[in-house]
């Protein structure tokens, strides 16, 4: 919806100088050269809540930076684009606020008040600290970064022009929520983004008006339920009217006080694969039945839980049904608007090519989006993990005596050490987000905190984000330190996934992989330094096919951990940000693989069944070491072949590697940089279902089965995880002399190996 003329309130808008223009020097992305001062995030703000009666400010502002304590602005120094950050190109400003500064704004608006109408000024995003005034006139403050304000300005307005004023304050630390902003930006922190990010605007309301809606839905009898929050004085006799639509068609209308439930007809719920969404007409009557107010929303019938597998595995459930999360990493980061996408569009180009890729749900991390990002989720079918906005990693925000990096999933450690006021600031803003967004149907899990950024007070948090919103799932911290607390227990595993199976802390909850791969891969003139490193997890591969290699084995390593009871994968990560190039999209938005090449892959994964049993063919070391054979010397062609002649090879039992590598255990040591190893083994029984292979290799590793290749692993995957093999591999099987022969090279850090064969049989 585009702005519309106001009979109450009109407005000059400043004249696009022909002098604006973002600011050069880094990649841009193709819709950066689209963007104008006239229309500059012009699409209306708030899709569940919408008037015809509103105007949009964002454009060219005067602006200004002082010093901290200035009372007042000083000399204006030049025009800014709002809703663009002054750190963004952009902007047209490209300038750093620092945490000594304040940041200030003005414009004017042209008004014509009319009795009976109130005007309502909104702000959706300020980053971090701000005052506004109107003709001089304060009109209130707001702390936080990430959330929508607004003020009633109709008693400051006069007839005429209007001076509208905005003053910024960004420190970028201490327990201030940043996200991964940080004012020495580098690895995985970025660029600080100060002031306003998201969109200003107006609108006018009667005195009295529908502020908000809340919706509850129940699939059981196809009800959808309509809680209207009111503002202004009540009128006698006054009730709600809804009618609700389906794709044009008619579904059912209620009314009454303050709550309506309509029963709609021939109920169709909504799911990644059926994003039905019901439109709302909503209108507030007064006792005579004349309309006071009235707005468009919609809103959808669905519903969360979980239940356990047939292997006593929690899983996700949604309308009733087991569904597996996959998803991305989403930063939410453009080259050109830092936290600001440079419009709409290029804003749902990013969930477009999720959608495409087959993903069924994206993990919002660290970041809230403008409003119309969850209502293209919703329409589209993407569900969405939100993170809270977390405070930046730092001395306050770790656990005593342990490095947050290597105690993911540590029972209980020391948490953080807040005072209260940084924790009550928390809890406003955690409280602030859930209320801003708890009526998005694509939601499906809130997250408090990540890692052990911020990680503070864990029980008391989790006991209250699980108290405020009771219909979704809450996972405490997304690879962070575990907590018993919340539904979901959640590892971060870097580059294939893994999580510790069988450790029974974690039976009572939904297990999930919250980060894996990272796998990166630069695309040349798509950088955002090519003069700096660019960096993704586990080393850069050597040519794209090398990196589709690894991509494929992380998929193939989180299908076998779908079928041992994990319930989500989360794939770090949509676009390259800054100098992280660990992207399936570069910085700037262009595809690294093809959408279409990834959804094969995908559909693969999201059709594995849920549940399967295991019995060793060859078994690891891991519970008792295994005999093996070994050389450190290239032993020379044939080498895998079951008639190789083996015994002037060293005897070891396995596994092999370095003692510090971490989660290894090593019966034999190996620092060098190849190994080759055989395996004789004999199969006392026939195979039950599929042939598979258990392995725990740093770095890449070849592996034969009696002379035939039936893995090449590249990378490493940090501990023991199971891999699909060919499906003709349990042919070459043999009811003795069988040998297992594997090579494995290393170049750097830690290094081990060890493996064996599984007979994977799936639970019907």
């Amino acid at each position: 919806m585009k702005p519309t003329s106001l009979l109450a309130l009109l407005l000059t808008l400043p004249a696009a100088h022909a002098e604006w223009k973002p600011v050069e020097g880094k990649i841009m992305t193709k819709w950066a050269k689209e963007v104008t001062p006239a229309n500059a995030w012009d699409e209306y703000p708030r899709p569940q809540l919408q008037r015809e009666n509103w105007a949009n400010l964002n454009g060219l502002w005067s602006y200004a930076l002082a010093a901290k304590d200035a009372e007042k602005p000083g000399d204006w120094a030049g025009e800014i684009l709002v809703p663009f950050a002054p750190e963004s190109a952009l902007s047209g400003v490209g300038k750093l606020v620092e945490p000594d500064q304040t940041l200030w704004y003005k414009r004017s608006i042209t008004a014509k008040k009319n009795a009976g109408k109130r005007v309502i000024l909104h702000f959706e995003a300020v980053d971090y600290e701000s005052t506004v005034w109107v003709n001089g006139k304060e009109m209130g403050k707001h702390v936080g970064a990430h959330t929508p304000f607004s003020y009633d300005i109709t008693d400051a307005l006069k007839d005429g022009e209007n001076e509208l004023l905005v003053r910024v304050t960004d420190a970028t630390s201490g327990y201030q929520l940043v996200g991964k902003q940080k004012l020495d930006p580098g690895g995985i922190w970025y660029t600080r983004v100060s002031g306003i990010w998201q969109s200003v605007w107006m609108e006018e309301v009667n005195d009295r008006s529908i502020d908000d809606l809340d919706f509850a839905s129940d699939i059981k009898t196809g009800t959808i339920s309509i809680k209207a929050k009111l503002s202004g004085t009540a009128v006698a006799g006054e009730k709600l009217r809804v009618t609700a639509t389906l794709k044009g068609a008619a579904a059912g209308s209620g009314e009454g006080a303050g709550t309506v439930s309509i029963k709609v007809n021939n109920p169709q719920l909504w799911s990644p694969e059926t994003p039905n969404l019901y439109d709302l007409s909503v209108e507030l009557l007064d006792g005579s039945g004349k309309v006071i107010d009235s707005a468009k929303s919609y809103t959808a019938l669905r519903e969360l839980g979980k239940a356990k597998d047939k292997n006593g595995n929690w899983r996700f459930t949604l309308n009733g049904k087991s569904i597996f999360h996959w998803g991305p990493l989403d930063q939410g980061w453009w080259p050109d608007g830092l936290l600001t996408p440079p419009s709409d569009e290029a804003m749902l180009s990013d969930i477009e090519y999720l959608k495409a890729a087959g993903f069924n749900m994206i993990r919002k991390h660290i970041k809230v989006e403008p409003r119309r990002y969850y209502y293209h989720c919703d329409r589209l079918g993407m569900m969405m993990w939100q993170d809270q906005v977390s405070m930046g990693y730092g001395p306050q925000t770790e656990p005593k005596g342990s490095n947050p990096e290597w105690t993911r999933m540590a029972p209980n450690p020391n948490d953080g050490d807040w005072p209260n006021a940084a924790h009550e600031q928390f809890v406003t803003e955690y409280k602030r987000m859930v209320d801003h967004l708890r009526d998005q149907p694509c939601i499906v899990v809130w997250s408090p905190f990540n890692e052990a950024w911020g990680q503070h007070r864990t029980m008391e948090t989790g006991k209250m984000a699980v108290a405020y919103d009771k219909t979704r799932p809450i996972n405490i911290a997304s690879g962070g330190n575990f907590w018993p607390v919340g539904d979901i227990a959640d590892e971060h595993a870097y580059p294939d996934p893994n999580f510790p199976i069988g450790d029974k802390r974690f039976d009572d909850y939904v297990k999930v992989v919250g980060e894996f791969g990272g796998h990166g891969w630069p695309v040349k003139g798509h950088l955002w330094d090519a003069t700096k490193e660019n960096w993704g997890y586990g080393g850069l591969p050597q040519s794209l096919d090398e990196w589709k290699a690894r991509y494929t084995k992380s998929i193939n390593v989180l299908m076998g951990l779908r079928r041992q009871g994990i319930s989500a994968g989360v794939y770090t990560q949509t676009t390259d940000v800054e100098g992280e190039i660990n992207g399936l999209l570069t910085y700037d938005r262009i595809e690294k693989v093809p959408a279409s090449w990834l959804k094969q892959l995908h559909d693969k994964l999201l059709s594995t069944p849920d549940a399967a049993t295991y019995k060793p063919v060859a078994p690891t070391s891991e519970a008792q070491p295994q005999a093996w054979k070994y050389t450190f010397e290239n032993p020379g062609d044939g080498w895998e072949k079951d008639s190789f002649d083996d015994k002037s090879w060293k005897d070891g039992k396995g596994g092999f590697g370095t003692r510090q590598t971490p989660n290894a255990k090593v019966g034999t040591v190996w620092s060098s940089n190849d190994i080759w190893l055989r395996r004789s083994f004999n199969v006392s029984a026939k195979l039950q279902g599929t042939l598979m292979l258990r392995i725990f290799h740093d770095e890449d590793a070849t592996v034969f089965l009696n002379g035939v290749e039936i893995a090449k692993l590249p990378g490493h995957n940090g501990n023991y995880s199971i891999v699909d093999l060919p499906a003709d591999a349990a042919s070459l099987l043999k009811p003795t002399g069988n040998t297992l022969a594997i090579h494995v090279k290393q170049t750097n850090g830690g290094q081990f190996i060890d493996a064996g064969l599984l007979d994977e049989t799936i639970v019907k």
